[in-house]
């Protein structure tokens, strides 16, 4: 399997060298550096307008309607996702000098017209903009402070809180999860944003990763689903992995109770050792960088292993 995963797109063989084949750093890293110049990530960049956005807008493309029907699921090209893809692939920020004055100057979120770096209402859109703000250097204080603020009574988030929603989302939880792990491994953190990410993954925790906390019944079919890209939809698989990394950073065991949210996740392996690709997150993108529903996925077949070999060694330990 490892030999197959291996023959891959940059933004996928560099993680495979470093997590599943433990090649040393010299290896990987010079695997990470052509990013920039082949594949994805260099097609990816080729779409950056002058302006410093992507498809003219900060998280719609520009003339953009709504979701009127003329065309199927959200669109995936405008500036926000374009970010966060190259900086899921570990893109070196150096490429994109200049692009967070340029987004300062040139970019304003479709929501009030507010200005890019800092924010909107949107807990997802602001744990991706608290993320893409640290690599790229922006100024991104105000955002990680957001974050306690707006934290609901039962310890996640919910990006309905302007309308009035008072329970939190596994979607939302798990995306500012993201951003407040990128902030504490960029900066430290604060006390503020430490306790609200430890809430946060407790809100998780104490579901299981995926049954509802008042009947134990699973929250939904998608919980066990597994799509690449990712998205800002909920998984286990995707849950798991922000675990996994939580779990690095921290120098912490993984957590017990997620026992049976990485039995699923065990469960959808193929007997070759992959996961298939479940379905492909409808909308408009750049170009695809994944298999179609039913094959082999190269992506969530490392996503997949890198979690299992986490948990299976961590928790023997």
């Amino acid at each position: 399997m490892i030999p197959w995963l291996l023959d891959s797109d940059p933004a996928l063989r560099w993680q495979v060298e470093r997590d599943l084949a433990h090649e040393p750093p010299e290896v990987w890293e010079a695997t990470r550096a052509r990013i920039a110049t082949e594949g994805f990530g260099a097609r990816l960049l080729a779409h950056q307008d002058p302006d410093g956005q992507w498809a003219g807008g900060a998280f719609f493309p520009a003339g953009f309607s709504g979701f009127s029907g003329e065309e199927d699921g959200q669109p995936w090209t405008a500036t926000t996702w374009s970010l966060n893809t190259l900086r899921e692939w570990g893109m070196d920020a150096g490429v994109l000098r200049g692009t967070a004055e340029l987004l300062a100057k040139n970019s304003r979120w479709e929501y009030d017209d507010l200005p890019y770096w800092g924010g909107e209402v949107d807990c997802c859109i602001n744990a991706w903009t608290l993320a893409n703000g640290l690599w790229l250097g922006a100024d991104v204080t105000s955002l990680a402070s957001w974050f306690p603020e707006h934290q609901q009574p039962d310890g996640g988030w919910n990006c309905e809180w302007v309308s009035g929603s008072r329970r939190s989302s596994v979607h939302s939880t798990l995306n500012s999860l993201k951003g407040l792990l990128a902030f504490e491994t960029a900066t430290g953190g604060t006390s503020a944003s430490r306790a609200a990410r430890r809430m946060g993954e407790e809100y998780l925790l104490e579901r299981g990763l995926f049954r509802r906390l008042s009947t134990g019944a699973v929250i939904a079919p998608w919980i066990a689903v597994f799509a690449y890209p990712f998205r800002w939809f909920y998984d286990v698989l995707n849950a798991a992995d922000y675990f996994r990394e939580a779990s690095l950073h921290d120098g912490t065991a993984p957590d017990p109770r997620m026992a049976e949210a990485v039995e699923l996740i065990r469960a959808a392996r193929q007997p070759d050792g992959t996961w298939l690709q479940a379905h492909r997150h409808a909308g408009r993108v750049w170009f695809e960088v994944d298999v179609g529903a039913g094959e082999p996925s190269k992506w969530l077949t490392l996503y997949g292993t890198r979690v299992l070999n986490w948990w299976d060694l961590e928790s023997r330990i």
